[in-house]
């Protein structure tokens, strides 16, 4: 496996509530995260793949009144380009784990990043298990099909 290239392929902040969410913000707001990881081959039949990890953070705060306001929202598409020289049943594993395994950190600082830079405190995400992310996604018919990557 060759990480070739890595990069941001969308990055998206923004505020809805700005800027009186900073003079009503009394706490740290509750977030939500949802992450996922796509894979797909950039040439067909070929060894070459693009891995998106993709992590959203939706960031919700108690307001003056006492409702749920959104404080922010966090979009970011993570890519790396990875050459897999492996038997084919080696490729999905690798694409759907060792790959967003390597992206993570990188993903991670700069969500840290722009959330900071955003004016509130830096989403750290805590280390994310891939392999059971992996599994979960095979659900029941694990085994049977291949992921398309």
């Amino acid at each position: 496996m060759l990480l070739n290239l890595q990069y941001t392929k969308d990055l998206s902040f923004e505020v809805p509530g700005a800027p009186e969410i900073f003079t009503t913000l009394r706490e740290q707001p509750r977030i939500d995260l949802a992450l996922d990881v796509q894979a797909r081959p950039l040439q067909q039949g070929g060894n070459v793949y693009e891995v998106a990890l993709q992590i959203r953070a939706d960031a919700q705060a108690s307001g003056p009144d006492g409702q749920s306001q959104t404080a922010f929202i966090a979009e970011l598409v993570y890519c790396g380009i990875f050459t897999l020289n492996v038997e084919q049943n080696l490729v999905e594993p690798l694409l759907l784990v060792e790959c967003p395994r390597l992206l993570f950190p990188f993903a991670r600082n700069i969500l840290a990043d722009v959330t900071r830079d955003g004016g509130f405190p830096p989403v750290l995400l805590s280390p994310i298990d891939f392999v059971a992310l992996w599994q979960s996604r095979r659900g029941p018919e694990a085994g049977q099909q291949p992921v398309n990557a």
